[in-house]
């Protein structure tokens, strides 16, 4: 029988790479600093605090928009 299944994909961080993330904790916007088979390492580009996570991200999409966006928005 046939059934509608949710498909998800690790996402291949790049360093350097500017990402946002729409919500949850880590809500906002990151620098990739590092990253490996394991962890990504990411720096906050207002404060510059950086942490590093078990890999956790998947793209929903990519498309131009500001980075960083203003806060509040």
């Amino acid at each position: 029988m046939s059934e509608q299944v949710s498909l998800f994909k690790q996402y291949p961080f790049r360093k350097g790479e500017k990402i946002h993330i729409l919500d949850g904790q880590r809500s906002g916007d990151w620098l990739v600093v590092d990253a490996d088979d394991k962890k990504v390492t990411l720096r906050c580009p207002v404060s510059g605090r950086e942490f590093s996570w078990d890999r956790f991200c998947y793209v929903v999409e990519r498309h131009e928009q500001q980075w960083p966006l203003a806060h509040g928005s």
